[in-house]
């Protein structure tokens, strides 16, 4: 249950986020002085701490760099009246996580605290490498393996954490992309410095720059105040910019900007800002594909380039599944109050034949609903999706070049609500065509790139994520049959 520290003196304000967070499993805790506050603070040590500019005993800034200094992971927000915005700005600016201005908005304090939880849990919660068996905690962050492609992750890990170069991390979606950002983030010299994530392909194109650099009061309509971007904040920190192949050409160049020379304005302004961030970037997407296209700055990818950290998809790694399968079933016995401690043989023998198009995120869902279902201790086969328990033409044909039943596959994706159709049918159809291609061509890798029309670099990228050796291209399924 994360905690919420409300440091106001309007009873009227700690009542508004008592409420709020009723039902939502927060924990809301307040102090009315300064004092009381980072009393509290120290005792309560909470996930999240809201806090008024003006307190009758001290003010808000002044305890606010205190709270900074005891735990500058800890995301504070301020409140304040429009007329002391000013104040909430400065404290944005040297590391405040946002402000909310009074009378609030309700559905602006849920926004801004949920993710101020969640920014405090990416800084906070460690990120164990390779833990073994049965060590870590159930609800710990680990990336979990022992294959030769994971222990390459873990060294790749080590050996940059200590340096300030900028590093690009790909792999397709679920391979756990954000936790190695966050392990190379709690292993470098700025850990701890404020750790902020922003997606860009979540968030629209209109509001990105905004959300990147700030903006001054009308810089345009609806910019009724200055706003301090990621950048601003992130200053001594690390900044991890997720799927950065959907960010748009626009902001590229500016984002060049400021790896080159830590230089930038908000939007609307004219002030040059000096900031001091470490950049680590992730995408699914084929940079250097884009960049061949046009629809990605070579500049920009080569900036980027300077160190690439590659995961390895779950297909590439089916001896880390046992090892994986305990720890999202220890896992979800935590969090859903269950004791399941083994998997049935013919449960196991599903999830090891499944081609897993989803990685990692899609074992730890599956294992998570499988695990609610269970009444004992052992996870049947039956309390796994039908799309294991029947195999689905997609799932039996994807890994050895087959042909894939594309309208099965869509109707699976419907039926179950997924948000992940696009990434699997280009995943797939990548896999099937480079299969395809490498045994016409014998594996010869120079001849396959000439017919893909790809570069011999890309192609290695793309077998590697995909899980495509030449022994494996040899004979398929689709030959024996």
């Amino acid at each position: 249950m994360p905690t919420l520290l409300v440091v106001d003196d309007e009873p009227s304000v700690s009542n508004v986020f008592s409420r709020i967070f009723r039902e939502d499993g927060v924990e809301v805790v307040t102090a009315t002085t300064a004092a009381a506050g980072l009393t509290t603070f120290d005792e309560r040590q909470p996930d999240a701490v809201v806090l008024d500019v003006l307190l009758p005993d001290r003010p808000g800034l002044a305890v606010f760099r205190e709270i900074h200094q005891r735990d500058p992971k800890v995301p504070v927000i301020l409140t304040t009246h429009r007329s002391e915005s000013d104040t909430a700005i400065e404290a944005t600016r040297l590391g405040a996580f946002d402000y909310l201005v009074k009378p609030l908005d309700y559905a602006e304090v849920r926004r801004l605290v949920g993710r101020a939880f969640e920014i405090g849990r990416l800084s906070g919660d460690p990120v164990s490498l390779g833990p073994e068996p049965g060590r870590l905690p159930a609800e710990a962050d680990a990336l979990v393996g022992r294959c030769l492609a994971m222990q390459a992750v873990y060294k790749a890990i080590g050996r940059v954490a200590p340096q300030t170069v900028t590093v690009l991390i790909q792999g397709e979606s679920g391979t756990g992309k954000e936790l190695v950002a966050r392990a190379v983030y709690q292993h470098s010299n700025r850990a701890e410095g404020p750790f902020l994530v922003v997606n860009c392909a979540a968030i629209p194109e209109t509001l990105l720059e905004s959300e990147l650099f700030g903006h001054e009061r009308g810089a345009f309509t609806g910019a009724d105040r200055r706003r301090i971007g990621k950048f601003e904040q992130c200053h001594g920190g690390t900044l991890f910019l997720d799927e950065i192949g959907d960010m748009p050409l626009s902001l590229q160049s500016k984002i060049l900007r400021v790896l080159q020379d830590q230089r930038f304005e908000r939007l609307g302004g004219n002030q040059t800002i000096a900031t001091d961030v470490r950049i680590i970037a992730a995408t699914n997407r084929d940079l250097e594909g884009m960049v061949a296209q046009g629809s990605f700055r070579a500049d920009l990818y080569y900036r980027l380039n300077i160190y690439t950290i590659a995961l390895p998809p779950l297909r590439a790694r089916r001896e880390d599944l046992p090892l994986l399968i305990d720890h999202f079933l220890r896992r979800s016995n935590g969090e859903l109050d269950k004791e399941v401690r083994g998997v049935a043989p013919e449960a196991m023998d599903l999830l090891e034949r499944y081609p897993w198009p989803g990685n990692v995120r899609e074992l730890q869902s599956v294992l998570k609903r499988a695990v609610l279902q269970t009444a004992g201790p052992v996870l049947l086969a039956d309390f796994l999706p039908d799309n294991l328990r029947h195999g689905d033409a997609e799932a039996r044909a994807a890994p050895s070049g087959a042909v894939t039943d594309w309208e099965q596959l869509v109707d699976r994706h419907c039926r179950e609500g997924t948000d992940r159709l696009y990434d699997e049918v280009i995943a797939l159809a990548e896999r099937q065509v480079i299969t395809r291609v490498l045994r016409r061509t014998a594996g010869n890798q120079v001849r396959a790139a000439k017919i893909l029309g790809i570069t011999r670099t890309t192609l290695r990228s793309k077998m590697r994520q995909h899980g495509i050796s030449l022994e494996r291209v040899v004979q398929t399924d689709e030959d024996e049959a």
